[in-house]
């Protein structure tokens, strides 16, 4: 009993030391983005030595990986938690939409987080071939909800996931309008362009 109470201690004490470090981490990459960032730093903002994160985590690319994965959990249980209850395809693919379009405009970080945004300008990014692949995974999977409802409304697999596509590619532009103060020159609201695309969407399903 004695070496079990002090497994589990140790352990309590492990995840605390991991929190400490990916809060410390996410308002390194907040202020520095990825490019930016150091394991340095992090471990300033920790309050941890560099040589203490070895422990926790290999790299920076790792830490930003697990901020993501958590977003992305996050996202999923939005999404999930739309859909409970939903049995008509027609509304069901408008919840999920809508829980993902919410989800990142009500948490614009989490959207930078996502984009690599902070600091980083428009280019392509990653945290290499073996975080990119289950991040990209985990998006595909809170989004494909959507494509599963299009299919049962007609669509094709293939024209349902272009129509996953570009419902993703629609709200997050609509997010950027918003979050950059630009759908300001437009005299709109950021629902109301969701609400209007999505209803000329789901019109052209019988």
């Amino acid at each position: 009993m004695p070496a079990t109470d002090g497994s589990e201690r140790k352990q309590a004490v492990n995840k605390m030391k991991r929190e400490l470090i990916l809060k410390a981490g996410r308002s390194v990459f907040e202020a520095s983005g990825l490019e930016g960032a150091s394991l340095r730093a992090i471990a300033k903002a920790a309050g941890y030595t560099p040589a203490a994160l070895y422990f926790h985590f290999t790299n920076k690319e790792e830490i930003y990986a697990a901020l993501l994965e958590q977003s992305l959990i996050n996202l999923q249980d939005s999404v999930d938690e739309a859909v409970i209850g939903v049995t008509d395809a027609k509304q069901r693919l408008r919840a999920v939409t809508l829980a993902f379009f919410h989800f990142y405009l009500h948490s614009p970080k989490d959207l930078e987080l996502g984009f690599y945004l902070s600091q980083g300008g428009m280019t392509p990014k990653g945290v290499g071939q073996e975080y990119n692949s289950k991040l990209n995974d985990r998006l595909v999977g809170a989004l494909s909800p959507i494509a599963l409802a299009a299919q049962e409304l007609g669509a094709s697999q293939s024209e349902a996931r272009q129509q996953m596509a570009a419902i993703f590619a629609h709200a997050t532009g609509v997010l950027l309008l918003a979050h950059t103060g630009r759908i300001r020159l437009f005299e709109l609201s950021a629902d109301a362009m969701m609400d209007q695309y999505l209803d000329e969407l789901l019109s052209a399903y019988r």
